[in-house]
């Protein structure tokens, strides 16, 4: 199996294609994590955009997670999932459903990687790519039981805030890859950013906010680098769990 390019992090959006909602990085990967990619990608990693390391799929052309995880299970999307490190232990403690991991920085998927393999898990798998790409393209309506948004690129300057994960398109397209009853949830340490988030799920008319306003952090989210990183500067985190009611 071809293991991923880094190709992908050094090409801008055309004018034909929707913006990304994320920084693409160059960042080394050091010896460690080459021999990551080098020996787990086979067994755990799939590329979202290059066709020679495809994920396996059915006769309509959408992901077959059956034969991705080996069972059938429901599913939880993490989109960024950065160094792995809350995906894995999320993972851990939750074996009965699996994770499907999307992540644009090559480094993370292989840290990530390292991650499964020494903890033993096999309830993971890791695309390398957008997201939002895997999303549209490969994933079947009413195929998730959670989506997970923690942390996404805030995007604060205001000629930015069209590159947001969370503005009404991509909200409508989350939803409608989730079950019925399933759950989007989503965490930010930036209080402008939140209150944006809240109105426009609030608004999506197939959702309804778990809680009157933005939610406790549940106890099943660890606290993320990029969240312990706001604590540390005095930011506010905010959560916030909306369920698809149809």
């Amino acid at each position: 199996m071809t293991l991923p390019s880094d190709a992908f992090r050094h090409v801008a959006s055309r004018p034909h294609e929707p913006l990304r909602t994320f920084h693409p990085r160059r960042s080394p990967l050091g010896p460690e994590r080459e021999e990551a990619l080098r020996t787990l990608w086979p067994r755990f990693g799939f590329s979202v955009h290059d066709d020679r390391s495809p994920a396996p799929r059915g006769a309509d052309g959408s992901l077959d997670t059956t034969a991705l995880f080996g069972r059938s299970a429901p599913l939880v999307l993490e989109i960024g999932s950065g160094m792995g490190e809350t995906t894995a232990t999320m993972a851990a403690a939750d074996p009965a459903r699996d994770y499907l991991a999307v992540e644009a920085h090559l480094p993370g998927v292989a840290h990530l990687l390292g991650l499964l393999d020494r903890a033993g898990l096999t309830n993971v798998r890791v695309a390398h790519g957008d997201a939002l790409d895997l999303v549209r393209r490969v994933l079947p309506v009413d195929s998730l039981d959670a989506v997970h948004v923690y942390f996404p690129d805030p995007w604060p300057k205001a000629r930015h805030r069209k590159r947001r994960l969370v503005q009404p398109a991509h909200v409508a397209l989350l939803r409608s890859r989730l079950r019925v009853g399933g759950t989007l949830h989503c965490a930010t340490d930036w209080v402008e950013y939140a209150d944006a988030m809240l109105e426009v799920l609030t608004a999506d008319p197939g959702l309804e906010n778990t809680a009157d306003g933005f939610t406790p952090r549940p106890p099943d989210r660890p606290v993320t680098k990029f969240e312990q990183r706001g604590l540390d500067l005095g930011h506010e985190v905010r959560d916030l769990v909306f369920r698809r009611v149809r």
